[in-house]
């Protein structure tokens, strides 16, 4: 159906990527003013729809930007929030909205980095708002690398490696066709490139490819499983204490092949399992599906990722009966040091 779906609006293809090459031009030539706030900006971006690993790599700059004692806030535009304008997620101390207002990837990076953070569809004014609310003296941006009306110090593109090794499928293609935001020449405006390999062997750039990333600081991202975690206690547990263990497997993100692939490496049943749409909004309507789908099947226990897990848990009562866990990950670089010192770089100079 998707496929049908991008077929039928193939024509489209070109009026947006005019769109797309005509805005950077704008850009490149000063013709639309980009603005520098008081803060050092670091934009973690992709040049495609979802599931690149933008959110993990966020999580991971908070916790480098920590140990080198720098007052580092998050802003994000809070993609699928029932709330608009500014908002204040967290001032470092607490969170003071719910997930369906910051949106769940906000809720979800707020309680793991218990970071000053906001949601804002415009970029500028929200970083501003961020400096005077919290005092933070670095900016985060996520998914900013199309949100060109700010200034980035560090500009950083996530890549999956599952999507770059398809060369010359529709999936390379720009919107609608394909699933890219901008074509491979947009990575000039790079400054630092992570290709993500999640739990995937290392690939080469396909030859073609190959000269896009000529020049650029090239970093080779995977992700790490920390554990299984109980959703209602925080428990942790070890991947093996699941082996075997007839589970249902319920997610909703945009590429679930990484963490259904991650738990079949890990001997998990993955037998039963429901993928919904990236950034899925639980409704009465799922869970009494998750819970029938749960109780047909014998499942031992409902298995779900961290992102919605924050979603889930505000149906605490309806799922009270059943044992629901997530897996949780980290994003980690084969080349952490050599990172760290060009971040590091970037501090001194700002």
């Amino acid at each position: 159906m998707l496929n049908l779906v991008r077929l039928i609006l193939s024509p489209l293809t070109f009026i947006y990527a005019f769109l797309v090459r005509a805005r950077n031009f704008c850009f490149d030539k000063g013709l639309f003013h980009i603005t520098k706030v008081n803060a050092l900006v670091i934009s973690v971006g992709n040049i495609t729809v979802g599931g690149s690993g933008k959110t993990p790599a966020v999580i991971f700059l908070s916790e480098l930007l920590r140990k080198q004692k720098r007052n580092a806030g998050i802003l994000s535009r809070g993609y699928g929030r029932t709330s608009s304008g500014y908002l204040l997620v967290s001032d470092g101390k607490s969170i003071k909205v719910n997930v369906d207002e910051s949106s769940d990837e906000m809720y979800m990076v707020c309680d793991e980095t218990k970071a000053p953070a906001a949601v804002s569809e415009r970029r500028v004014e929200g970083a501003k708002k961020l400096v005077h609310d919290t005092g933070v003296d670095t900016i985060i941006l996520d998914d900013a690398f199309q949100h060109r009306w700010i200034y980035r110090d560090i500009d950083i593109v996530m890549i999956d490696q599952r999507f770059l090794i398809k060369h010359a499928s529709v999936d390379q293609k720009i919107l609608p066709l394909g699933t890219m935001r901008e074509p491979f020449d947009s990575l000039s405006r790079a400054g630092v490139i992570i290709i993500n390999r999640k739990f995937s062997e290392k690939e080469n750039i396909p030859e073609k490819l190959q000269h896009h990333f000529l020049n650029k600081k090239v970093f080779h991202g995977y992700y790490r499983a920390q554990g299984i975690y109980d959703l209602k206690t925080h428990h942790e547990f070890k991947m093996e204490e699941f082996s075997g263990q007839k589970s249902l497997v319920v997610c909703g993100i945009a590429r679930p092949y990484s963490f259904l692939n991650v738990l079949e490496k890990n001997n998990f049943d993955i037998t039963n399992k429901m993928l919904f749409t990236d950034h899925k909004n639980y409704t009465l309507k799922e869970i009494q599906a998750i819970r029938k789908k749960f109780y047909d099947t014998n499942a031992y226990s409902v298995l779900t990722t961290q992102k919605d897990a924050v979603k889930l848990k505000k149906f605490s009562k309806e799922l009270d009966d059943i044992d629901i866990y997530y897996l949780k990950i980290e994003l980690q670089l084969e080349e952490h040091e050599e990172f760290e010192e060009l971040i590091i770089k970037n501090l001194i100079r700002a």
